[in-house]
């Protein structure tokens, strides 16, 4: 694994209870190097987010977190990954507000998701600018280093009266969070307060693999496909090599053009399947990939051959998922903590126990017996070196001296 980085910052109510927090790109663990898009900032927090770390690890169970957006992310449809009760969209105050961008933020306010406007100054021209969506703003975020102080107080006054929360933001001494109390601010972020928190993140080899992961966990969990839809947009390798494959097919006299098109003419079970193939075959970059992969596809047909008719497409992801700690070369349990599969194939999986234990001894035994007797047959070709990783790896005690 190599590491990804992202700052949080708590947002604090007048009481000083932690009430959110707003989630940070950051490149590496100081800080930032280079500042790229917006558009690319708010990728990099979206997909370590949802991919790579647990919601609930990074925000609390309960919790919420504000992101950066502008008109490139709102227009994107990146955001359809988010959990509207999770997540509060922060539009940045350079954000240029185009009929379209605004039929986006009525959109989104229409699914539920809370809205905020960031670094509001108080000028006349900012109201202006911002007046036209107002009526689908749940929190603004008052820049109070930069905001004359005589605006500050009127406009305060004026949006306390119409349901709106307002945030202080940028407060760096204790003088100053009394005097934005008083003054009748909800809430509070800054240095003094608390400075942005970087996080360091675990990050599998291949973001890719988790992409995967969650778009399966997705359809168990028959999600709507413009959820799906929008995962997959995330990874243009995936995008593509769906396409071709459903082009390829002779499913349809028509071409498919899009991800949504793909999703419905494919149908979820056959999408599942595929994405395990992919899994194995595309992105892995272990040497006895495919390999392993007609091994997985052998055992999951095998597996299913042997389950009941309501059973066999679980049957047929346990024995896929049996494989997986080989291609992502890490714990089987950190990989299936983040999907939550169904329990009968979380048992195989973890426990090597339940329903469909029988057919999976079965099956490893075919192999092991097959293994066995290419191993005996081609021993003088293997490396000492490397029967030496493989008994090591496994727990199998050398005695040093007979070496």
């Amino acid at each position: 694994m190599n590491k990804v980085f992202m700052a949080r910052q708590k947002i604090f109510d007048a009481m000083g209870r932690e009430y959110s927090c707003e989630l940070l790109f950051r490149d590496h663990a100081h800080g930032i190097k280079e500042f790229p898009s917006n558009m690319k900032a708010t990728s990099h927090v979206i997909i370590n987010t949802v991919t790579n770390v647990s919601v609930n690890e990074l925000i609390g169970e309960n919790g919420t977190a504000f992101i950066n957006i502008d008109e490139d992310v709102l227009t994107s449809d990146i955001l359809d990954v988010l959990d509207n009760k999770r997540f509060v969209l922060e539009i940045l105050e350079t954000t240029n507000l185009s009929e379209k961008v605004i039929a986006k933020i009525k959109q989104y306010n229409s699914r539920g998701f809370k809205i905020a406007i960031d670094d509001f100054d108080c000028s006349a021209e900012m109201i202006k600018k911002f007046t036209p969506i107002f009526k689908y703003i749940h929190y603004i975020k008052m820049d109070v280093l930069i905001a004359e102080p005589e605006n500050l107080i009127n406009v305060v006054a004026k949006l306390k009266k119409t349901g709106i929360k307002l945030l202080a933001e940028k407060i760096e001494t204790k003088e100053e969070h009394n005097k934005y109390i008083s003054m009748g601010f909800d809430l509070f972020q800054g240095y003094y307060l608390e400075k942005p928190e970087v996080l360091e993140i675990d990050r599998y080899k291949e973001s890719t693999q988790m992409v995967i992961l969650q778009l399966i966990k997705i359809i168990k969990e028959e999600g709507e496909t413009f959820i799906m839809e929008s995962y997959i947009k995330q990874q243009a390798d995936l995008s593509f090599k769906l396409l071709r494959f459903l082009n390829n097919q002779n499913l349809v006299k028509v071409k498919i053009e899009s991800i949504k098109q793909a999703i419905t003419l494919l149908g979820r079970e056959k999408l599942l399947r595929w994405l395990m193939v992919y899994l194995y075959s595309e992105i892995s970059t272990n040497p006895a990939s495919e390999a392993i992969l007609a091994m997985a596809t052998k055992r999951a047909e095998r597996m299913e051959s042997h389950a009941l008719p309501a059973d066999k497409d679980k049957a047929y992801l346990a024995g896929m998922f049996s494989l997986l700690d080989a291609i992502f070369e890490t714990d089987i349990k950190d990989l299936m903590k983040h999907i939550n599969m169904d329990k009968d194939i979380n048992s195989l999986v973890i426990e090597k126990k339940g329903k469909f234990m029988s057919s999976f001894i079965k099956a490893e035994k075919s192999e092991r017996e097959y293994l066995r007797k290419l191993l005996i047959d081609n021993f003088d070709k293997i490396s000492t070196i490397d029967i030496i990783y493989a008994l090591e790896f496994n727990g199998i005690e050398i005695d040093k001296d007979k070496l």
